[in-house]
């Protein structure tokens, strides 16, 4: 039988080991230079803008005209008028920074107890954060030294809520990557019982990130990335990884303790599980690249780092693992963990099935699948059911893009100096900005309606005109705390009666940008990208299943299934993060509502992972049904068999997830908690209760090829049978010889 391209890799490789293992070492060493060397590029605030907010960041860009970071600092007493010496205080070490500019008298509160100091940091906007430590710590001096004296000094604005930011991702991502390796290490050593069995997945999964890191970095000089993209990529590629290495390894030991030699195991190992790697692998990228068609720059970059990863992680799996596990041999068992080693004394093999003692792994998944293969019609009911309800709350799901005080939670100090800022000085911290294009922006017509709609905007607004470069702004502040509903309607009026009304008539463009305005304009588009970013990924995933197994039925139910994992994640983050049901237990808090980018991501995520199980899964209940057994037999044979590694790569992912859920942020939370959930959920319901009833249900129809469809090629699930007896081949003995 012609071996597939994974077989012929894994044979390539194996019979190659220095290439390969060199090959990939010089591969990620190179990645990781150039990357590092070129640097990565972030995206600006204009490049971000979309619909209407996006045009005025863009009229700005292209006229010159660079949108100062402005920094707002409240200095507060106890008694009206008792801020003012330590404002002149702060004022004057403001100014003896350096990095400030335009910074104005103290304007003092309604009840006179607090002012509000406003200025900019000097320089460009993009270098702005390089600057504003000099202000922090001027600031942080004077909130001491008025501590004893009540007086309260917070501070919030651009540059320094950036480097808050940016300090907080880096701090997260560093967790992430002390906690997240040592325990998907911890696992494998109680999965495998062995330390070098353990390191190989583990090692090959962080290098598959670092070279991944490096490619990003030269593909952010086309793509600007966010700074989340990192953490991403990094929780895709560790757990993506760690799960390949695992369905390849885990098939080798399996068919070494079936009794067959080194090279045929491996073989066997490259031809099945190889082959599985590079479906799900492939089905993954392409599912990622739907997130191209949501017309955002976000889902852009985050669609280019997890296409790298996988990509780089799945070329790995197939290339250099065989290799290792080649010249390994035996030795992949060293380090052996006492009472924690159980892998099987060699038995041996007969067509069609292993003879009974070969494994070890299935005794849970086999008493598991007696009650679900006996009464498939209650477990598929009660499976769906299931999902069904967890899904429920989905029903009652709120997007929005999370303010700062939900996004970093009420206690954070950035939160809490945004909230006493904006309760006091309402609209200060996020005002809209109407932008104005036009010919000759000095034109009196333009004037007067420039005048004219700054002073409908009310006490706070700020006009400035541009013009050399023909373009005119106004700052307008908006009520409430600059993003709840109130200021919503404020810019809805804005945008549709106020700025139109004001230039009817004048050859002028205006639009209404801002952050509120961006937020809005974000999921606006959002929603417009959803349909087709589902169509594409469910018409990939179809395709790719029928390709694979020539069967409508498998295609179809592969879809439904993916959509139950999908709804019930949905369900489980609306529950508790907008409702609040158990986010205490997790560290989090209720926040109302799940971040606006969260649904389409978790959607085209978890619909690239599920395939992971599915095809490892379905690839071996064929395997087993092309050996000549009945379906039930067939599905019985084939879950029992990938249960363990199954259930291992699910423990990783899920253990991966689930640190990404008690990071600080709340969109990093969310997603943690969503994908961890839905995998925990896949790898159980779903692979070992609604699938094979499903399947029991559905019979041989899940076998059968419409006869239109016939012309499409046969792929093997197997690979050929092993010659009689096991053989010794070079790469199964410690010493090499010679050839």
């Amino acid at each position: 039988m012609r071996r597939n391209l994974a077989a012929r890799l894994g044979v390539w490789s194996a019979h190659h080991r220095k290439a390969a293992v060199l090959g990939w070492l010089v591969f990620v060493v190179l990645a990781t230079v150039i990357g590092g060397a070129t640097g990565t590029v972030t995206a600006s605030d204009e490049e971000m803008g979309v619909g209407d907010s996006g045009r005025a960041a863009e009229i700005l860009k292209d006229a010159g005209v660079d949108e100062p970071a402005g920094e707002l600092v409240m200095v507060g007493a106890r008694t009206a008028d008792g801020w003012r010496d330590a404002a002149a205080d702060l004022s004057k070490a403001l100014d003896a920074t350096g990095e400030v500019r335009g910074l104005k008298a103290p304007l003092p509160s309604e009840d006179g107890k607090e002012a509000l100091l406003r200025f900019e940091i000097k320089g460009a906007s993009d270098d702005a954060v390089d600057h504003v430590e000099p202000v922090l710590d001027a600031v942080a001096k004077a909130r001491d030294d008025g501590a004893g004296h009540g007086i309260s000094v917070h501070q919030f604005g651009d540059a320094s809520s950036e480097k808050e930011l940016s300090d907080l991702l880096a701090d997260d991502l560093k967790k992430a990557e002390f906690t997240a390796v040592p325990l998907a290490l911890g696992i494998l050593l109680i999965a495998f019982g062995a330390v070098v069995a353990a390191l190989l997945p583990v090692g090959l999964a962080l290098t598959a990130c670092v070279a991944a890191f490096g490619l990003l970095s030269l593909a952010s000089h086309q793509l600007h990335l966010f700074e989340t993209t990192y953490s991403v990529m990094f929780l895709m590629g560790l757990a993506v990884g760690v799960d390949y290495c695992l369905f390849y390894l885990r098939r080798e030991r399996d068919e070494r303790a079936a009794g067959r030699d080194a090279e045929t195991a491996l073989r066997i190992a490259a031809a099945t599980s190889g082959r599985a790697v590079l479906v799900s692998g492939l089905t993954v990228m392409v599912a990622m690249a739907g997130m191209f068609l949501s017309g955002l720059l976000l889902f852009k970059g985050f669609a280019v780092a997890t296409i790298l990863v996988v990509c780089v992680a799945m070329l790995g799996s197939v290339t250099v693992l065989p290799a290792l596990l080649a010249g390994l041999g035996d030795r992949i068992d060293a380090g052996r963990i006492p009472f924690l080693n159980r892998r099987a004394k060699k038995g041996s093999y007969k067509k069609g099935s292993y003879k009974k003692g070969a494994h070890a792994s299935g005794g849970l998944a086999g008493k598991v699948l007696r009650p679900v293969l006996a009464r498939p019609k209650f477990f598929a009911v009660g499976a769906a059911v299931l999902l069904l309800a967890l899904a429920a709350p989905a029903l009652g799901m709120k997007t929005e893009q999370l303010g700062l005080e939900k996004q970093f939670g009420s206690d954070a100090p950035l939160s809490v100096a945004y909230q006493e800022i904006t309760d006091e000085f309402p609209g200060g911290p996020a005002p809209a900005r109407v932008v104005v294009k036009a010919d000759d922006i000095g034109a009196q017509p333009v004037r007067d309606a420039l005048d004219s709609l700054t002073r409908k905007a009310g006490d706070g607004a700020e006009l400035t005109v541009h013009k050399a470069a023909g373009v005119a702004e106004i700052a307008v502040p908006l009520p409430g705390d600059g993003t709840d509903a109130e200021a919503k309607k404020a810019l809805h009026e804005l945008r549709d009666d106020t700025v139109p009304a004001a230039f009817d008539g004048l050859d002028v463009d205006a639009y209404v940008g801002g952050d509120l305005a961006s937020s809005e304009d974000f999921g606006d588009q959002l929603g417009r990208g959803i349909v087709p970013v589902f169509a594409f990924i469910t018409a990939v995933t179809f395709l790719l299943m029928l390709f694979s197994f020539r069967s409508v039925v498998i295609a179809v139910t592969s879809i439904a299934l993916n959509l139950l994992s999908v709804g019930a994640a949905y369900g489980v983050m609306t529950a508790v993060f907008q409702y609040g049901w158990g986010a205490e237990l997790i560290g989090s808090e209720k926040v109302g509502a799940i971040e606006n980018w969260m649904p389409l991501f978790v959607l085209v995520v978890l619909f690239g992972l599920s395939m992971d199980y599915h095809v490892f899964v379905v690839s071996r209940i064929r395997e087993s049904r092309d050996r000549g057994m009945d379906n039930r037999a067939a599905i019985r044979e084939g879950i029992m068999r990938t249960a363990g590694a199954v259930t291992g790569a699910a423990v990783i992912m899920v253990a991966v997830f689930a640190v990404f859920g008690t990071l600080s942020m709340q969109d990093m939370q969310q997603m943690g908690v969503g994908l961890g959930v839905a995998v925990l959920l896949d790898a159980t319901v779903v692979r070992m209760i609604l699938l094979p009833s499903l399947m029991t249900l559905l019979g041989e129809r899940n076998w059968h090829t419409p006869s239109c469809l016939r012309w499409l090629p046969k792929i093997s699930h197997e690979d050929a049978e092993p010659t009689a007896g096991p053989r010794t081949h070079a790469y199964n003995t410690r010493v090499p010889s010679a050839r």
